[in-house]
Protein backbone atom coordinates (compact mmCIF):
# COMPACT_ATOMS: atom_id res chain seq x y z
CA UNK A 1 0.00 0.00 0.00
CA UNK A 2 1.00 3.59 -0.65
CA UNK A 3 -0.20 6.80 0.98
CA UNK A 4 -0.29 10.33 -0.39
CA UNK A 5 -0.37 13.13 2.18
CA UNK A 6 -1.52 16.37 0.57
CA UNK A 7 -1.68 19.64 2.52
CA UNK A 8 -4.97 21.42 1.80
CA UNK A 9 -4.61 24.89 0.21
CA UNK A 10 -1.12 24.80 1.66
CA UNK A 11 0.05 28.41 1.35
CA UNK A 12 -3.26 29.69 2.70
CA UNK A 13 -3.17 27.14 5.52
CA UNK A 14 0.33 28.32 6.52
CA UNK A 15 -0.94 31.89 6.82
CA UNK A 16 -3.91 30.75 8.90
CA UNK A 17 -1.70 28.94 11.42
CA UNK A 18 -0.64 32.33 12.78
CA UNK A 19 -3.86 34.12 11.86
CA UNK A 20 -6.63 31.90 13.26
CA UNK A 21 -9.04 34.80 12.81
CA UNK A 22 -8.97 34.01 9.08
CA UNK A 23 -10.51 30.55 9.49
CA UNK A 24 -13.68 30.39 7.40
CA UNK A 25 -12.86 33.64 5.59
CA UNK A 26 -11.69 34.14 1.99
CA UNK A 27 -7.90 34.25 1.68
CA UNK A 28 -5.54 34.35 -1.31
CA UNK A 29 -1.76 34.25 -1.67
CA UNK A 30 -0.03 36.09 -4.51
CA UNK A 31 2.90 35.22 -6.74
CA UNK A 32 6.15 37.18 -6.87
CA UNK A 33 5.66 40.92 -7.28
CA UNK A 34 2.07 40.41 -6.15
CA UNK A 35 1.13 39.51 -9.70
CA UNK A 36 -1.57 36.86 -9.50
CA UNK A 37 -3.34 34.44 -7.17
CA UNK A 38 -1.40 31.19 -6.69
CA UNK A 39 -3.29 29.86 -3.67
CA UNK A 40 -6.91 30.30 -2.64
CA UNK A 41 -8.97 29.21 0.32
CA UNK A 42 -12.19 27.35 -0.39
CA UNK A 43 -14.09 30.53 0.47
CA UNK A 44 -12.08 32.49 -2.13
CA UNK A 45 -12.72 29.80 -4.74
CA UNK A 46 -16.43 30.06 -4.02
CA UNK A 47 -16.26 33.77 -4.86
CA UNK A 48 -15.06 32.89 -8.36
CA UNK A 49 -11.38 33.75 -7.92
CA UNK A 50 -9.53 31.53 -10.38
CA UNK A 51 -6.04 30.11 -10.03
CA UNK A 52 -3.60 32.49 -11.69
CA UNK A 53 -6.07 35.38 -11.75
CA UNK A 54 -4.14 38.70 -12.03
CA UNK A 55 -4.52 40.86 -8.95
CA UNK A 56 -5.69 43.91 -10.91
CA UNK A 57 -8.61 41.91 -12.33
CA UNK A 58 -9.94 40.75 -8.96
CA UNK A 59 -9.57 43.93 -6.90
CA UNK A 60 -13.33 44.53 -6.97
CA UNK A 61 -14.03 41.04 -5.58
CA UNK A 62 -11.37 41.53 -2.91
CA UNK A 63 -12.84 44.85 -1.81
CA UNK A 64 -16.47 43.69 -1.92
CA UNK A 65 -15.93 40.50 0.07
CA UNK A 66 -13.07 41.64 2.29
CA UNK A 67 -10.68 38.98 0.98
CA UNK A 68 -7.44 38.68 2.96
CA UNK A 69 -4.48 39.07 0.59
CA UNK A 70 -0.93 37.89 1.30
CA UNK A 71 2.28 38.18 -0.67
CA UNK A 72 4.07 34.86 -1.04
CA UNK A 73 6.27 33.98 1.95
CA UNK A 74 8.36 31.02 0.79
CA UNK A 75 10.56 31.03 3.89
CA UNK A 76 7.49 30.38 6.02
CA UNK A 77 5.98 27.83 3.65
CA UNK A 78 9.21 25.88 3.31
CA UNK A 79 9.64 25.67 7.07
CA UNK A 80 6.05 24.57 7.65
CA UNK A 81 6.46 21.94 4.92
CA UNK A 82 9.44 20.51 6.80
CA UNK A 83 7.41 20.36 10.02
CA UNK A 84 4.68 18.37 8.28
CA UNK A 85 7.32 15.98 6.88
CA UNK A 86 8.70 15.38 10.37
CA UNK A 87 5.24 14.15 11.42
CA UNK A 88 4.88 11.94 8.33
CA UNK A 89 8.29 10.34 8.84
CA UNK A 90 7.01 8.86 12.08
CA UNK A 91 4.36 6.87 10.22
CA UNK A 92 6.22 5.12 7.42
CA UNK A 93 9.56 3.38 6.79
CA UNK A 94 10.16 5.62 3.77
CA UNK A 95 8.85 9.03 2.71
CA UNK A 96 9.14 10.51 -0.79
CA UNK A 97 8.88 14.28 -1.01
CA UNK A 98 6.89 14.95 -4.18
CA UNK A 99 6.41 18.71 -3.78
CA UNK A 100 6.35 21.37 -1.08
CA UNK A 101 2.86 20.26 -0.05
CA UNK A 102 2.77 16.56 -1.00
CA UNK A 103 4.57 13.43 0.22
CA UNK A 104 4.21 9.77 -0.65
CA UNK A 105 4.54 7.19 2.14
CA UNK A 106 5.65 3.63 1.46
CA UNK A 107 3.42 1.39 3.57
CA UNK A 108 4.51 -1.92 2.08
CA UNK A 109 5.31 -4.38 4.81
CA UNK A 110 2.88 -2.91 7.33
CA UNK A 111 0.71 -6.00 7.72
CA UNK A 112 -2.34 -6.27 9.93
CA UNK A 113 -2.89 -2.51 9.86
CA UNK A 114 -6.29 -0.82 9.82
CA UNK A 115 -5.34 1.57 7.02
CA UNK A 116 -8.53 3.59 7.22
CA UNK A 117 -7.86 4.44 10.88
CA UNK A 118 -4.17 4.86 10.01
CA UNK A 119 -4.92 7.51 7.37
CA UNK A 120 -7.22 9.40 9.71
CA UNK A 121 -4.64 9.26 12.51
CA UNK A 122 -1.91 10.70 10.24
CA UNK A 123 -4.19 13.57 9.27
CA UNK A 124 -5.17 14.22 12.89
CA UNK A 125 -1.54 14.22 14.07
CA UNK A 126 -0.49 16.63 11.31
CA UNK A 127 -3.23 19.01 12.43
CA UNK A 128 -2.41 18.56 16.12
CA UNK A 129 1.32 19.18 15.68
CA UNK A 130 1.38 21.77 12.88
CA UNK A 131 -2.19 23.14 12.51
CA UNK A 132 -1.96 22.31 8.78
CA UNK A 133 -4.95 20.36 7.40
CA UNK A 134 -3.67 17.30 5.51
CA UNK A 135 -5.63 14.87 3.33
CA UNK A 136 -4.26 11.33 3.41
CA UNK A 137 -5.21 8.79 0.75
CA UNK A 138 -4.12 5.15 0.97
CA UNK A 139 -4.42 2.75 -1.97
CA UNK A 140 -2.57 -0.10 -3.76
CA UNK A 141 -0.79 2.32 -6.15
CA UNK A 142 0.56 5.86 -5.99
CA UNK A 143 -1.91 7.07 -8.66
CA UNK A 144 -4.89 5.66 -6.78
CA UNK A 145 -3.53 7.11 -3.53
CA UNK A 146 -3.56 10.60 -5.09
CA UNK A 147 -7.19 10.10 -6.11
CA UNK A 148 -8.06 8.89 -2.61
CA UNK A 149 -6.48 12.02 -1.10
CA UNK A 150 -8.65 14.19 -3.36
CA UNK A 151 -11.75 12.43 -2.02
CA UNK A 152 -10.83 13.62 1.48
CA UNK A 153 -11.08 17.22 0.29
CA UNK A 154 -14.47 16.61 -1.33
CA UNK A 155 -16.01 14.71 1.57
CA UNK A 156 -15.35 16.14 5.07
CA UNK A 157 -17.02 13.09 6.64
CA UNK A 158 -13.88 11.12 5.76
CA UNK A 159 -12.10 13.15 8.48
CA UNK A 160 -8.93 13.63 6.44
CA UNK A 161 -8.26 9.97 5.65
CA UNK A 162 -9.46 7.64 2.89
CA UNK A 163 -8.48 3.99 2.39
CA UNK A 164 -9.46 2.92 -1.13
CA UNK A 165 -8.70 -0.73 -1.88
CA UNK A 166 -11.78 -2.79 -2.73
CA UNK A 167 -12.15 -3.22 -6.54
CA UNK A 168 -15.83 -2.26 -6.49
CA UNK A 169 -15.09 0.93 -4.56
CA UNK A 170 -12.21 1.85 -6.87
CA UNK A 171 -14.40 1.34 -9.94
CA UNK A 172 -17.17 3.46 -8.43
CA UNK A 173 -14.74 6.34 -7.82
CA UNK A 174 -13.06 6.07 -11.23
CA UNK A 175 -16.41 6.17 -13.04
CA UNK A 176 -16.90 9.73 -11.74
CA UNK A 177 -13.30 10.93 -11.73
CA UNK A 178 -12.49 13.33 -14.64
CA UNK A 179 -9.68 12.04 -16.86
CA UNK A 180 -7.94 15.45 -16.94
CA UNK A 181 -7.54 15.32 -13.15
CA UNK A 182 -5.70 11.98 -13.18
CA UNK A 183 -2.04 12.24 -12.16
CA UNK A 184 0.06 11.57 -15.26
CA UNK A 185 -2.63 12.57 -17.77
CA UNK A 186 -3.04 16.31 -17.49
CA UNK A 187 -5.04 18.72 -19.58
CA UNK A 188 -2.87 18.44 -22.69
CA UNK A 189 -3.58 14.73 -23.17
CA UNK A 190 -7.24 15.00 -22.14
CA UNK A 191 -8.48 16.34 -25.54
CA UNK A 192 -6.92 13.35 -27.33
CA UNK A 193 -8.73 10.99 -24.99
CA UNK A 194 -11.97 12.98 -25.22
CA UNK A 195 -11.86 12.46 -28.98
CA UNK A 196 -12.07 8.71 -28.28
CA UNK A 197 -15.01 9.20 -25.94
CA UNK A 198 -12.86 8.92 -22.81
CA UNK A 199 -13.95 11.43 -20.18
CA UNK A 200 -13.42 9.53 -16.93
CA UNK A 201 -10.62 7.54 -15.37
CA UNK A 202 -12.72 4.38 -15.64
CA UNK A 203 -13.26 4.82 -19.38
CA UNK A 204 -9.50 5.23 -19.71
CA UNK A 205 -8.92 1.83 -18.10
CA UNK A 206 -11.17 0.25 -20.77
CA UNK A 207 -8.78 1.24 -23.58
CA UNK A 208 -6.43 -1.42 -24.91
CA UNK A 209 -2.78 -1.42 -23.94
CA UNK A 210 -1.74 -0.74 -27.54
CA UNK A 211 -4.04 2.31 -27.75
CA UNK A 212 -2.64 3.80 -24.57
CA UNK A 213 0.97 3.15 -25.58
CA UNK A 214 0.55 4.71 -29.03
CA UNK A 215 -1.21 7.82 -27.68
CA UNK A 216 0.58 8.50 -24.39
CA UNK A 217 3.75 6.41 -24.48
CA UNK A 218 5.26 4.52 -21.58
CA UNK A 219 4.28 7.20 -19.04
CA UNK A 220 0.61 6.94 -19.98
CA UNK A 221 0.84 3.15 -19.91
CA UNK A 222 2.11 3.24 -16.34
CA UNK A 223 -0.82 5.43 -15.34
CA UNK A 224 -3.23 3.04 -17.10
CA UNK A 225 -1.86 0.08 -15.14
CA UNK A 226 -1.78 2.00 -11.86
CA UNK A 227 -5.49 2.81 -12.20
CA UNK A 228 -6.06 -0.94 -12.45
CA UNK A 229 -4.24 -1.49 -9.17
CA UNK A 230 -0.89 -2.58 -10.64
CA UNK A 231 2.03 -0.63 -9.06
CA UNK A 232 4.27 0.70 -11.85
CA UNK A 233 5.65 4.00 -10.56
CA UNK A 234 8.76 3.53 -8.45
CA UNK A 235 8.97 4.83 -4.92
CA UNK A 236 11.87 7.29 -4.80
CA UNK A 237 12.87 7.70 -1.17
CA UNK A 238 16.50 8.47 -1.94
CA UNK A 239 17.78 12.03 -2.35
CA UNK A 240 18.73 12.92 -5.91
CA UNK A 241 20.89 15.99 -6.36
CA UNK A 242 19.77 18.51 -8.97
CA UNK A 243 21.88 18.71 -12.12
CA UNK A 244 21.22 22.40 -12.59
CA UNK A 245 20.01 25.11 -10.23
CA UNK A 246 18.52 28.47 -11.15
CA UNK A 247 17.82 31.38 -8.81
CA UNK A 248 16.05 34.30 -10.46
CA UNK A 249 13.35 36.87 -9.84
CA UNK A 250 11.38 39.54 -11.63
CA UNK A 251 11.87 42.97 -10.10
CA UNK A 252 9.07 45.25 -8.94
CA UNK A 253 10.48 48.00 -11.17
CA UNK A 254 13.22 48.24 -13.79
CA UNK A 255 16.84 48.48 -12.66
CA UNK A 256 18.99 51.01 -14.53
CA UNK A 257 21.97 51.21 -12.16
CA UNK A 258 24.73 48.58 -12.35
CA UNK A 259 25.42 48.79 -8.61
CA UNK A 260 21.80 47.98 -7.85
CA UNK A 261 21.99 45.04 -10.24
CA UNK A 262 25.22 43.91 -8.52
CA UNK A 263 23.34 43.73 -5.24
CA UNK A 264 20.53 41.65 -6.68
CA UNK A 265 22.88 39.26 -8.47
CA UNK A 266 24.89 38.88 -5.25
CA UNK A 267 21.78 37.76 -3.40
CA UNK A 268 20.86 35.32 -6.16
CA UNK A 269 24.40 33.91 -6.07
CA UNK A 270 24.31 33.56 -2.27
CA UNK A 271 21.08 31.57 -2.49
CA UNK A 272 22.54 29.47 -5.30
CA UNK A 273 25.62 28.61 -3.26
CA UNK A 274 23.43 27.68 -0.29
CA UNK A 275 21.36 25.31 -2.45
CA UNK A 276 24.52 23.64 -3.71
CA UNK A 277 25.79 23.08 -0.18
CA UNK A 278 22.44 21.72 0.96
CA UNK A 279 22.75 18.88 -1.54
CA UNK A 280 26.53 18.50 -0.96
CA UNK A 281 27.34 19.52 -4.51
CA UNK A 282 29.65 21.90 -6.33
CA UNK A 283 29.32 23.62 -9.70
CA UNK A 284 31.89 23.96 -12.48
CA UNK A 285 29.91 26.50 -14.53
CA UNK A 286 27.54 29.38 -13.93
CA UNK A 287 25.49 31.65 -16.15
CA UNK A 288 24.49 35.18 -15.19
CA UNK A 289 21.59 36.64 -17.17
CA UNK A 290 19.43 39.75 -17.20
CA UNK A 291 16.72 41.01 -19.50
CA UNK A 292 14.36 43.91 -19.95
CA UNK A 293 10.56 44.09 -19.72
CA UNK A 294 9.28 42.62 -22.99
CA UNK A 295 5.80 43.90 -22.24
CA UNK A 296 6.98 47.51 -22.50
CA UNK A 297 7.67 47.55 -26.23
CA UNK A 298 8.31 51.30 -26.19
CA UNK A 299 11.49 50.76 -24.14
CA UNK A 300 14.85 49.45 -25.49
CA UNK A 301 14.92 45.66 -25.26
CA UNK A 302 17.79 43.27 -24.59
CA UNK A 303 18.54 39.82 -23.27
CA UNK A 304 22.10 39.37 -22.06
CA UNK A 305 23.92 36.44 -20.49
CA UNK A 306 27.50 35.39 -19.78
CA UNK A 307 29.08 32.03 -18.97
CA UNK A 308 31.49 31.53 -16.07
CA UNK A 309 33.84 28.53 -16.10
CA UNK A 310 35.20 27.85 -12.63
CA UNK A 311 38.76 26.50 -12.49
CA UNK A 312 37.80 24.31 -9.53
CA UNK A 313 34.15 23.34 -8.98
CA UNK A 314 32.90 25.03 -5.82
CA UNK A 315 29.96 25.88 -3.58
CA UNK A 316 31.89 28.48 -1.64
CA UNK A 317 29.72 31.51 -0.95
CA UNK A 318 32.33 34.21 -1.39
CA UNK A 319 33.78 32.72 -4.57
CA UNK A 320 30.41 32.28 -6.28
CA UNK A 321 29.22 35.76 -5.32
CA UNK A 322 32.45 37.39 -6.50
CA UNK A 323 32.39 35.57 -9.84
CA UNK A 324 28.72 36.37 -10.42
CA UNK A 325 29.07 40.06 -9.54
CA UNK A 326 32.13 40.49 -11.76
CA UNK A 327 30.31 38.83 -14.65
CA UNK A 328 27.36 41.20 -14.21
CA UNK A 329 29.55 43.92 -15.71
CA UNK A 330 29.63 41.93 -18.97
CA UNK A 331 25.84 41.60 -18.98
CA UNK A 332 24.84 45.14 -18.00
CA UNK A 333 24.39 47.86 -20.63
CA UNK A 334 23.68 51.52 -19.88
CA UNK A 335 20.30 52.83 -20.95
CA UNK A 336 18.42 49.57 -20.47
CA UNK A 337 15.96 48.89 -17.67
CA UNK A 338 16.37 45.33 -16.42
CA UNK A 339 13.18 43.67 -15.22
CA UNK A 340 14.48 40.18 -14.44
CA UNK A 341 17.87 38.62 -13.69
CA UNK A 342 19.29 35.44 -12.27
CA UNK A 343 22.14 32.98 -11.84
CA UNK A 344 22.22 29.38 -13.10
CA UNK A 345 24.62 26.68 -11.89
CA UNK A 346 25.48 23.80 -14.21
CA UNK A 347 28.01 20.98 -14.50
CA UNK A 348 27.11 20.05 -10.94
CA UNK A 349 28.92 17.17 -9.26
CA UNK A 350 29.16 15.78 -5.74
CA UNK A 351 31.62 17.68 -3.58
CA UNK A 352 33.38 14.38 -2.82
CA UNK A 353 34.21 13.97 -6.54
CA UNK A 354 36.26 17.17 -6.85
CA UNK A 355 39.81 16.54 -8.05
CA UNK A 356 42.22 19.23 -6.90
CA UNK A 357 45.37 20.15 -8.78
CA UNK A 358 48.77 19.54 -7.17
CA UNK A 359 49.49 23.23 -7.57
CA UNK A 360 46.35 24.54 -5.87
CA UNK A 361 46.54 26.41 -2.58
CA UNK A 362 44.84 23.77 -0.45
CA UNK A 363 45.23 25.88 2.70
CA UNK A 364 43.25 28.70 1.08
CA UNK A 365 40.55 26.26 -0.03
CA UNK A 366 40.29 24.82 3.47
CA UNK A 367 40.12 28.32 4.96
CA UNK A 368 37.27 29.31 2.62
CA UNK A 369 35.44 26.10 3.54
CA UNK A 370 35.72 26.89 7.25
CA UNK A 371 34.46 30.44 6.71
CA UNK A 372 31.47 29.24 4.71
CA UNK A 373 30.68 26.54 7.28
CA UNK A 374 30.77 29.17 10.05
CA UNK A 375 28.43 31.46 8.07
CA UNK A 376 25.98 28.61 7.51
CA UNK A 377 26.04 27.68 11.19
CA UNK A 378 25.39 31.24 12.36
CA UNK A 379 22.59 31.80 9.85
CA UNK A 380 21.00 28.47 10.74
CA UNK A 381 21.07 29.37 14.45
CA UNK A 382 20.04 33.02 14.35
CA UNK A 383 18.06 33.21 11.13
CA UNK A 384 18.79 33.40 7.42
CA UNK A 385 20.67 36.55 6.46
CA UNK A 386 22.07 37.21 9.93
CA UNK A 387 25.52 37.41 8.33
CA UNK A 388 25.97 38.32 4.67
CA UNK A 389 28.49 39.99 2.41
CA UNK A 390 28.42 43.78 2.10
CA UNK A 391 27.72 43.53 -1.66
CA UNK A 392 24.35 41.92 -0.79
CA UNK A 393 23.07 45.18 0.71
CA UNK A 394 20.09 44.48 2.95
CA UNK A 395 19.87 40.95 1.53
CA UNK A 396 16.44 41.47 0.03
CA UNK A 397 15.33 40.96 -3.53
CA UNK A 398 13.70 43.94 -5.22
CA UNK A 399 10.21 42.52 -5.50
CA UNK A 400 6.79 43.83 -4.54
CA UNK A 401 5.63 42.12 -1.34
CA UNK A 402 3.47 44.73 0.28
CA UNK A 403 1.25 42.11 1.90
CA UNK A 404 3.85 39.64 3.15
CA UNK A 405 3.30 38.14 6.57
CA UNK A 406 6.12 37.97 9.15
CA UNK A 407 8.65 35.14 8.99
CA UNK A 408 7.14 33.61 12.12
CA UNK A 409 9.30 30.47 12.23
CA UNK A 410 12.56 31.53 10.54
CA UNK A 411 13.37 34.98 11.89
CA UNK A 412 13.89 35.74 15.58
CA UNK A 413 12.46 39.23 15.30
CA UNK A 414 9.23 37.84 13.83
CA UNK A 415 8.42 35.27 16.49
CA UNK A 416 4.78 35.83 17.54
CA UNK A 417 4.31 37.64 20.84
CA UNK A 418 1.48 36.57 23.11
CA UNK A 419 0.11 38.73 25.89
CA UNK A 420 -1.62 36.95 28.73
CA UNK A 421 -3.95 39.09 30.81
Amino acid sequence: MFALADCNNFFVSCERVFRPDLQGKPVIVLSSNDGCAIARSNEAKALGIKMGAPLFKIRDIIAKHNVAVFSGNMALYGDMSQRVRWVLEGYAPSVEVYSIDECFLDLRGLTGTDFDAYAKDISAQCWRQTSIPVSVGIAPTKTLAKIASKLCKQYPKLRGGCYMHRPQDIEKVLRKFPIEDVWGIGRRSAPKLNALGVYTAYEFTLLSESQVRSMLGITGLRTWKELQGIPCIEFEDGFEAKQSICVSRSFSSEIYDVKELHEQIANFAASLAEKLRQQRSVAAEMIVFAYTNRFKESLPQTYSNALISLHTPTSDQRTIIAQAVNTTNKVFMDGYGYKKAGVIASKIIAESDVMHSLFEDTESIEREHKITTALDSINATFGKGTIKLAIQGNGRIKTASDNQSPHYTTRWSDIPKVTVK
